[in-house]
């Protein structure tokens, strides 16, 4: 009997800490926030989230920060501080001239509502549609609707 329990401890201790490392990278994020509608008319999300308003600043940090957007593992961004960029995305350098603050977005919050085949992930997308997201990711968006507004505000001054 002993045997049956000492061969099922090493499973149980694997669920307890299992368990326990997905209760700390749960913790460790902030209660999820309301998603605020949008809506996508001529390619653009032309009203801000939740009617808030960006600062640049704050956004160049989010794009740069590995735990935030991230947007330098694949795009090129003039960040100082930054040696090495992704190349999987196009340069932003100038995306403030080429697009408007509408369509830049747009594309932060969903580019594969332009483009089905982007393998950028949706930064703001309802959690409700997300497929198999990590735990920790479980009813909540990657960015907050004041991030993405932060970011939207700096790729617009990217001229």
């Amino acid at each position: 009997m002993y045997g049956r329990i000492y061969c099922l401890l090493p499973v149980l201790l694997l669920g307890f800490v299992s368990i326990n490392s997905w209760a700390a990278e749960t913790s460790a994020m902030p209660p999820p926030e309301s998603y605020c509608k949008w809506e996508m008319k001529n390619l653009s999300i032309n009203e801000p989230l939740c009617g808030l308003a960006g600062n640049a600043q704050r956004g160049q940090v989010i794009t740069a920060d590995s735990s935030q957007g991230n947007c330098v593992a694949c795009h090129q961004l003039p960040v100082e501080g930054v040696e090495d960029f992704g190349n999987l995305g196009p340069s932003l350098f100038g995306v403030g001239s080429r697009y408007s603050e509408g369509s830049l977005r747009l594309r932060v919050v969903d580019t594969r509502q332009i483009n089905p085949m982007s393998i950028m992930p949706g930064f703001y997308r309802d959690p409700a549609l997300l497929h198999r997201p990590g735990k920790a990711y479980i009813g909540r968006t990657f960015l907050t609707a004041q991030q993405v507004e932060d970011v939207v505000a700096y790729l617009v001054t990217l001229k």
